[in-house]
């Protein structure tokens, strides 16, 4: 049994959905709540799987109190569901701990797989907004590209080394001399600002400089 709380400020939205998740046998609704002050009053002693919240709170942001939960070290997963469809922000309540985030315009079924997946520990966002994530995503990486500056051809060398080829086999797939692929390699080095090659992937993949 999946045991849920829920929050939103709009009585009839949480009737609404309490409604709808009562056709499920294997999903109960323990707690609803109206304010962030009364979850937060009552976070020590709540005994649920999974938290759905409206961010659009009157008296308290979406991202301040995910993170007074994650200060508790709550050990329920939380899904936000809300009309804010902006990908940075987004961005940043998956950053702040959310598991899965969807739109109140959302069919029935994708709040109930989403319901199971962060149950089960994997992250869930709605479809409508997966595609405008990626493009927030793909934009900073082009941002820090351009600010490391980075040029076509060392990001090519970065990619290569993070797939695991040696100097000499990247040499061979670029027509270039062993010695030109190792100054191109200390030339990232140094606008990554790391000491060797293992330090250089770990941050790449950190930054999503590499696939």
């Amino acid at each position: 049994m999946i045991r849920i709380a829920l929050l939103d400020d709009h009585p009839i939205v949480i009737s609404g959905i309490s409604k709808m998740l009562e056709q499920y046998e294997d999903i109960i609704v323990e707690r609803t709540f109206l304010t962030a002050k009364d979850l937060l009053h009552d976070l020590d002693v709540l005994e649920i799987d999974v938290l759905i919240l409206d961010i659009q709170m009157p008296e308290m942001s979406g991202d301040e109190l995910t993170q007074k939960i994650a200060k508790k070290q709550a050990s329920f997963k939380i899904i936000v569901l809300t009309n804010f469809d902006s990908p940075f922000y987004l961005e940043n309540m998956l950053r702040f701990g959310v598991n899965g985030y969807l739109l109140k315009s959302s069919p029935e079924k994708d709040i109930i797989r989403a319901i199971h997946a962060v149950h089960a520990g994997k992250q869930y966002i709605g479809a409508d907004l997966e595609e405008k994530l990626k493009q927030v995503t793909d934009f900073k990486k082009r941002m820090l590209k351009s600010k490391l500056n980075l040029t076509d051809r060392e990001n090519q060398i970065l990619q290569l080394i993070a797939d695991g080829y040696t100097t000499q086999e990247i040499a061979g797939k670029l027509f270039l001399s062993y010695h030109t692929i190792e100054n191109y390699r200390d030339n990232i080095l140094i606008k990554l600002d790391v000491k060797n090659t293992a330090a250089l992937v770990k941050k790449s993949v950190m930054l999503g400089l590499v696939r």
